[in-house]
Order: structure tokens, then C-alpha cells, then sequence
């Protein structure tokens, strides 16, 4: 479905000499994740809950119990999770099809925040943070982070943040494997309007989006 999708837009470029050889960027419709779009989810993340039994589990245990819960039992607390009643991030969709995530919450959701000497609490001000990013393979490089980036910092905005705080990537290479770039590009970032507003690592910068008032 996503691979035909895929196909008739860049049929549609080409047909309009837009993009002669790229399609045209997907056109997103974004929706928090609620528990009836629970099998939605489940469908992105196929078997491998995104990457190696994750089920966006990764920022809210502690080393030693994701290692030892990784797999099912991290998909069903995140489920659990959302059948509480919490959100904890958005999906992306291409024609009613879930194609990318993006977690995103109140900092103090995730646990390893606190405990991280690279991303530990900069002041007190308090933060949503966006975590982590999960792209559909087809739909990779075509500008979707930066579309569902937008989408957090709206989402975000709804919740009363007035600001929005990420940990992404800034490699030292200009490109790297798509698993060590889950947090995002700095690049993408920027494009957002994200500022960066400190730096304890060479390549993880901590960014902050400052939300306007009305």
C-alpha cells in the first residue's frame, strides 16, 4: 500500500515536471496517539517494535529493565500506557496509512532525561521534549521529520508548553545509519526554528523551540 502510494506521487511530479526524478514530498495528516489508533502504531513498528523491541520504551526505563523487558513486554506497557489515558506523542499519515512517530510530552515523562549527564535539566523551566522519531522506510529523506517536527511543536503548543526542548544528532559525517539518528538531525531542527541553548557533547546538542504567546 505505502510502496504504491509512493509511486503515484511521483507520478503526478514528473507528469508536472516538478521532480523528474524524486516523487513529490508526501502530503501528512498528523493525529495524537489515542488508544484506537493503537493497531495504527502497531502496524509502523511491525514486529521489531520500531528498532530491536523498543516500543518507544527507551526514555522511560531504566538501562537494566529495558534490557530486560525489551519485546513484548515493552509493547504492552506502552500500551498500557496509552490505555491510561496518556498521550505520549503524535502519528503521521500519508492516505489514512501511518507512515512516522514522534514522541513527544512533558520532560519529566522521561526518566532518562533526569538521569543523563549529557541531557540532564539545563534550569528550571518547565518543557515538553520531543525523544525520538520513527519514519516509515519509503518515506525516509523526504522532509517528513521536519513536517512532523511542526506537527510536535502545534501538539506541544495545545498542551500549554511554551517551550519545546530536543536532544538531537549533529554528525561529524554528513550522513549516518537511520538507527543512530532516532532522536533526529540538528539540521532538521533548525529548519523548525529550534535554537540550540547548550552543548555538553560534541554531537548532541540540546535545542529549544520558544513558543510565542497567542
Amino acid at each position: 500500500m505505502l510502496s504504491s502510494i509512493l509511486n503515484e506521487l511521483g507520478k503526478i511530479g514528473r507528469r508536472k515536471g516538478m521532480f523528474p526524478q524524486e516523487p513529490l514530498p508526501p502530503v501528512l495528516e498528523f493525529h495524537p496517539l489515542t488508544p484506537e489508533r493503537w493497531k495504527d502504531l502497531e502496524a509502523l513498528f511491525g514486529e521489531r517494535g520500531a528498532c530491536g523491541g523498543c516500543w518507544c520504551m527507551w526514555w522511560r526505563l531504566k538501562r537494566s529493565q529495558f534490557e530486560k523487558q525489551k519485546g513484548q513486554e515493552n509493547k504492552q506497557n506502552f500500551r498500557k500506557i496509552i490505555n491510561s489515558g496518556e498521550i505520549p506523542g503524535i502519528l503521521a499519515y500519508v492516505n489514512s496509512q501511518p507512515i512516522a512517530w514522534c514522541s513527544v510530552a512533558p520532560r519529566e515523562t522521561y526518566l532518562v532525561l533526569e538521569r543523563s549527564r549529557i541531557l540532564k535539566r539545563i534550569d528550571d523551566e518547565p518543557v515538553w521534549s520531543v525523544v525520538c522519531f520513527f519514519v516509515a522506510k519509503l518515506f525516509r529523506r523526504k522532509e517528513v521529520t521536519v513536517k512532523l517536527l511542526k506537527a510536535a511543536v502545534k501538539y506541544a503548543k495545545e498542551g500549554k508548553a511554551r517551550i519545546v526542548e530536543g536532544y538531537p544528532v549533529e554528525p561529524k559525517k554528513t550522513s549516518i545509519p537511520d538507527v543512530f539518528a532516532f532522536t533526529g538531525l540538528a539540521a532538521a531542527f533548525r529548519k523548525v526554528g529550534f535554537v540550540e541553548v547548550l552543548r555538553r557533547s560534541e554531537t548532541r546538542p540540546i535545542m529549544r523551540y520558544f513558543i510565542k504567546e497567542g
